[in-house]
């Protein structure tokens, strides 16, 4: 993508930004963080795929099985994880704060501290945290992967590319990897190369609908939304598939249309042109 795109495609970039982080951050998710232990109040189905609605309820659910006992690791991490998919990063954080401070030693709270400090917009907190919960001799590729989104956030593109391929080389072809290399590329603009990641990406056996998603939003970006569509609406219910559709039309369809991204990248830019 060019420099004489507008302002418009800047804030669609900025947008794919926070799809890099937020998938990069759900796919550090274990069993434990989708709510199957004993003590926790047991979810029917993954965080990711609930409707606003059950979002709300199982964070109330979750937020008194919290203050019930504020020290236990799964429960916080749960229910910050839970916090964060509603859009309350800072008390997310908060919650997140406490748990580490009663686990200073736990793994796993150090990565849900990372990850709640990277949402709250603390790129660098969370990679220092990020960094304690990983050991040298088990490295966790979740984690790298992570690292790979904060970078990008921070604009430090080919610092990120080089983790996500760190983590390729622990785990080939995993599709979130792939989804978060190819994001990379559509925040420096070069939407041909996120496509061929994305498409590999969403080719995998274990891709879910993020991956996918993600994959249309960069295809309508270049000016075929039928095909955008075609793949936003994949293994979907009708209700998600006609909501997705529409945020894609609402990004796509202001101020610039398909056509026009996409004969803008097309076309090479002039330099001595202001």
């Amino acid at each position: 993508m060019h420099a004489s795109l507008t302002t418009f495609t800047n804030r669609i970039l900025q947008g794919a930004a926070a799809s890099l982080i937020v998938l990069a951050l759900a796919g550090c998710s274990t069993t434990k963080d989708r709510m199957t232990t004993g003590s926790v109040p047991k979810l029917t189905k993954p965080v990711e795929e609930m409707d606003a609605t059950e979002l709300r309820s199982a964070t109330d659910r979750l937020g008194q099985a919290y203050e019930k006992n504020p020290r236990d690791p799964v429960t916080g991490v749960n229910y910050a994880n839970l916090l964060r998919m509603n859009g309350r990063d800072t008390q997310a954080l908060a919650v997140m704060q406490q748990v580490a401070i009663a686990n200073p030693g736990d793994r796993n709270v150090l990565a849900a501290y990372g990850k709640a400090q990277a949402a709250a917009g603390q790129f660098q907190q969370a990679l220092d945290t990020i960094g304690r919960a990983q050991t040298p001799d088990r490295p966790d590729w979740k984690l790298i992967s992570a690292q790979g989104a904060i970078l990008d956030q921070m604009g430090r593109a080919s610092d990120a590319r080089q983790r996500y391929r760190d983590a390729l080389d622990i785990q080939p072809n995993e599709p979130s990897i792939l989804s978060n290399l190819g994001m990379s590329y559509v925040l420096t603009g070069d939407l041909r190369t996120a496509e061929t990641y994305l498409r590999s990406a969403a080719g995998q056996p274990t891709a879910d609908s993020r991956v996918r998603q993600n994959l249309a939003l960069v295809v309508g970006l270049q000016g075929r939304f039928p095909e955008a569509e075609q793949i936003a609406r994949r293994e979907l219910s009708p209700q998600q598939a006609d909501a997705n559709v529409a945020y894609l039309r609402g990004m796509l369809s202001q101020q610039n249309s398909w056509q026009k991204l996409a004969a803008k990248d097309k076309t090479p830019s002039d330099s001595n042109t202001n």
